[in-house]
C-alpha cells in the first residue's frame, strides 16, 4: 500500500531517487525548492511516496504561484517545461489524486502537472504545448554533414562576420541582459537575475551558459541543463536589432557543438505552440516535434497560465514593449515572479 508524506529535510535522498527514477527531469532535483521560496517567494509543497517498508516509491514536486493580478496556480513546475510526479507505477496515480484533492483543498484557479509522459488519470490533458528534440551523432562533423545546405548557410553568415561563441558561467550576466533586452521587446517580464544566480549555485555543472558576441558585445545568449543524456535549451534570446547576422543560428550551433562533446544524445529546444515562428525556427533543425501531455484540474475552467500571447494580455503586452529598458528591468522581475 502506498502512503503520501511531505518531504522533510531529507534533500540528498529525494536528489538520488530522482536521479534513478524513469522519467524524471532537472526539474525533478530539490534544489529548486530553495530557488522557488528563497528567489521567488512561492510556497513549496514537495511529496514523498512511501510504501510499507518506509521505501521511496515516487515524488512529485508542487509549487503554488498566487498573484493579486493573475490568479492562483498550483504547478509541476512553475516557469519550467516539465514536473509532475515520477517513480514506480504504483505510485504515479495516488500522487496525482493527492495533487488533485490539495488543488480542490486551496481553491486554486488551476493545478498543472507539466508530465513528459501521458499519464492514465481522471485529470483532463492538455497539449497546447510541445517541444522538439535532436538526436545527435557521436560528433559534431557528423551533425553537420546531416544539415541540409541552407541550414549550413545560416550557420557559416555568422561565422563569415566574425561572431563567435562563449560559454562558462561567466556568460550568466551577459546572457540576462541579452534575455531582458529580449523580453522586453516580446512585451513579457523578465525573472529576476537572482533566479539565475541562484541556479548556478545549485545547480553547477548541470547549467549551461553560453552567448555570442559582436566583438565585446553579447547579442545572443542561452542557458539550459544537461541531464543524463540529454539536454534543454530552457532559455534562449537574441537582440533583434542583430538578426540579420543570424547570431541564433550560431547560438544553437554551439550548444550543439559543446553538448556533443560531453557526450549528450539528445538535444530538447524546449517548449514552444505548434506552428507558431518559435516552432518553425526549431523545426529547421531537424527535429521531431513531441507532444507535451500536461494533466490539468480546475474548477473554474481556467485552460491555461497568463501568458502575453492570450487575448486578456496582449494589450499589457504592447504598453510593456514601450516602455524603457530601465523601468521593465526594475519592475518586470516582480510581475514575473507571478507568471508560472
Amino acid at each position: 500500500m502506498i502512503s503520501l508524506a511531505p518531504l522533510d529535510g531529507s534533500l540528498s535522498v529525494w536528489d538520488a531517487f530522482a536521479a534513478a527514477a524513469p522519467g524524471s527531469t532537472f526539474c525533478h532535483l530539490a534544489g529548486w525548492r530553495a530557488v522557488m521560496e528563497n528567489v521567488l517567494g512561492h510556497e513549496c509543497l514537495y511529496t514523498v511516496a512511501c510504501d510499507d517498508a518506509g521505501a521511496w516509491r515516487g515524488i512529485l514536486p508542487l509549487v503554488r504561484v498566487r498573484s493579486p493580478l493573475f490568479g492562483d496556480y498550483l504547478v509541476s513546475l512553475p516557469f519550467l517545461n516539465a514536473g509532475g510526479p515520477v517513480g514506480a507505477p504504483e505510485a504515479i496515480a495516488p500522487l496525482v489524486e493527492h495533487a488533485a484533492a490539495l488543488a480542490r483543498r486551496l481553491g486554486v484557479d488551476l493545478l498543472e502537472l507539466r508530465t513528459r509522459h501521458v499519464v492514465s488519470c481522471e485529470l483532463r490533458l492538455s497539449r497546447r504545448k510541445l517541444t522538439v528534440r535532436l538526436e545527435l551523432p557521436d560528433s559534431a562533423a557528423a551533425l553537420w554533414r546531416a544539415f541540409d545546405p541552407k541550414l549550413r548557410s545560416q550557420i557559416k553568415r555568422p561565422q563569415r562576420e566574425g561572431l563567435a561563441a562563449r560559454f562558462g558561467p561567466e556568460q550568466l550576466d551577459p546572457f540576462y541582459d541579452v534575455l531582458a533586452r529580449n523580453m522586453r521587446s516580446l512585451g513579457t517580464p523578465v525573472l529576476p537575475r537572482a533566479f539565475f544566480e541562484r541556479l548556478a549555485a545549485a545547480f553547477g555543472a548541470l547549467v549551461v551558459f553560453g552567448a555570442v558576441y559582436r566583438g565585446a558585445q553579447p547579442i545572443a545568449a542561452g542557458c539550459g541543463f544537461a541531464w543524463r543524456d540529454e539536454f534543454e535549451m530552457t532559455w534562449a534570446s537574441s537582440l533583434r536589432e542583430h538578426n540579420r547576422s543570424a547570431p541564433n543560428m550560431l547560438l544553437y550551433w554551439s550548444f550543439m557543438e559543446q553538448m556533443i562533446a560531453r557526450g549528450v544524445r539528445v538535444f530538447d529546444f524546449g517548449r514552444c505552440t505548434a506552428g507558431s515562428g518559435t516552432h518553425r525556427f526549431k523545426l529547421q533543425w531537424g527535429g521531431a516535434d513531441v507532444p507535451l501531455p500536461w494533466l490539468q484540474w480546475s474548477a473554474h475552467n481556467v485552460a491555461a497560465t497568463p501568458s502575453p500571447e492570450r487575448p486578456p494580455y496582449r494589450l499589457a503586452a504592447a504598453v510593456w514593449r514601450r516602455l524603457p529598458l530601465a523601468v521593465t528591468n526594475r519592475i518586470g522581475p516582480l510581475l514575473a515572479r507571478q507568471l508560472p
